[in-house]
């Protein structure tokens, strides 16, 4: 059994639960309170000196990175619908991901972080920052949205999963990205039974 510890606030772990749910493996959540700085403590830095969530633990194999995780379990437990076998498919699979990591999760970390988390003491120039990157974004994944349901085709991958992921966090700051394409694709995340049950207990799906 996998042990995976987890913040249910925290993004990245959301989203590996979400495949640990979709592909039927099991697992046991670890809860690192980050509002108490648990993932600070010297018992958890043990564990993950990045002081970061999530940390999947199996056997003797400790790794870190929530995509990184993503990808392993898929390719340990051949989860192909997932993450594909077809190289090209697979290749705008990590392209997404790798968007997802150093274009999107800037903006949100700015604009969740200072709203929901910091509340009056948060960084006004930090929101209006990553408020307008998120409008950059946006049409980019508008666009990636035309050709299909989903981000690479008509069937979710752990990109989906990646992505959406940071759409909830977002959502708990009551931002709305643009785009009747985003809107719908995050609709039909939300029909996914493994991504809701990973959802943290203020989330909204996008309407």
């Amino acid at each position: 059994m996998y042990i995976l510890y987890h913040y249910p606030y925290s993004q990245h772990a959301r989203r590996v639960v979400s495949l640990l749910e979709a592909g039927g493996l099991a697992y046991e959540l670890r809860h690192v309170d980050m509002a108490k700085r648990e993932h600070l403590s010297a018992a958890y830095l043990a564990i993950n000196p990045n002081h970061q969530v999530p940390t999947l633990i199996d056997g003797d194999l400790t790794l870190h990175e929530s995509n990184a995780i993503l990808r392993y379990l898929c390719q340990k437990h051949g989860l192909t619908d997932w993450y594909p076998s077809d190289l090209k498919h697979r290749a705008r699979v990590d392209q997404w991901l790798d968007w997802n990591q150093s274009q999107l999760s800037p903006a949100v970390i700015g604009i969740v972080r200072n709203t929901l988390f910091m509340g009056d003491q948060g960084d006004k120039v930090a929101i209006a920052r990553g408020e307008a990157r998120l409008l950059e974004l946006g049409p980019i994944l508008e666009e990636g949205l035309s050709p299909h349901d989903f981000l690479t085709g008509n069937t979710p991958t752990i990109a989906d999963l990646s992505v959406a992921s940071n759409f909830t966090q977002l959502g708990l700051a009551g931002a709305t990205p643009p785009g009747a394409r985003i809107a719908a694709w995050y609709g039909r995340m939300g029909e996914i039974e493994g991504f809701r049950k990973s959802l943290p207990p203020r989330s909204r799906l996008l309407t």
